[in-house]
């Protein structure tokens, strides 16, 4: 009985912090709803190329002042991704510095959540001629990536970059540095509610198996009275004949005689 409280405790804890969790994720969506509203306002500057992969010179550049960027993925607050299909995010950037911005390319790399220097997949590489971003103007430039079709769903970490040139500087902006879940093509069940659905189940069968207990408790304690009363009859009829033999009864029987 107190190991299956204790279980009792535990999975609510867990659906406890299931709930914090979704809360959580309502928070985020928010915001990415504010990301989007600046997206959507911008124009889109530049030529796009495409997946060809360049030497750009992918560095730990600084970002410059007054640069800003944001990421959206479009229809896809989840930021679910799909192994093996191509998913498009949206990159919206802002220039307040007083000098136009060139942009180079954008680079993403998928990592493992609890250690960034667990490089899980390099991405590709999408280059842009002649895009620029005049001062005081905001831009918007689409990203299109796909993680391996052999990597195994779960929760990873994306990290993205754009680089771009200030008079011939070069720079970088960190865009998205955050989680995406990572799910197999065609499955349209998600690892939290796999494990949710499992969570139910179990605390189902554990609620049976308490019931049961219960039931099995009361049955033996309604045999224990029932043999106690047995008991008390079968005792009184040993007393009778334990008392066939005594001199009580002799005398009794002697009594019978004299009257006859």
């Amino acid at each position: 009985m107190t190991k299956i409280r204790a279980f009792f405790i535990i999975a609510l804890l867990f659906l406890s912090s299931s709930f914090f969790l979704q809360v959580a994720r309502s928070q985020s969506d928010s915001d990415s709803e504010d990301d989007a509203e600046l997206v959507a306002e911008t124009v889109e500057e530049g030529s796009y190329v495409g997946n060809d992969i360049q030497d750009i010179g992918v560095g730990n550049f600084k970002p410059a002042p007054g640069v800003e960027t944001v990421c959206v993925f479009p229809k896809n607050s989840a930021k679910s991704v799909v192994a093996g299909q191509e998913t498009e995010l949206l990159i919206g950037m802002k220039n307040e510095g007083e000098h136009s911005v060139k942009v180079i390319a954008v680079h993403a790399s998928v990592h493992l959540p609890f250690d960034h220097r667990m490089l899980v997949q390099n991405l590709s590489t999408m280059a842009f001629n002649n895009a620029s971003v005049p001062a005081s103007v905001q831009a918007t430039f689409p990203y299109i990536f796909a993680v391996s079709e052999f990597l195994q769903p779960g929760t990873f970490d994306l990290v993205g970059t754009i680089v771009y040139e200030i008079d011939q500087l070069p720079y970088q902006n960190t865009f998205y540095n955050g989680t995406i879940e990572v799910t197999e093509a065609g499955g349209l069940v998600s690892v939290e509610t796999v494990f949710l659905v499992s969570l139910g189940l179990a605390l189902l069968v554990l609620l049976g198996l308490w019931v049961r207990t219960q039931l099995q408790f009361q049955s033996k304690k309604t045999k224990k009275i029932t043999k106690v009363e047995v008991g008390t009859r079968t005792v009184d009829a040993s007393m009778d004949e334990w008392l066939q033999g005594t001199a009580y009864t002799q005398s009794q029987s002697n009594k019978l005689k004299k009257k006859k």
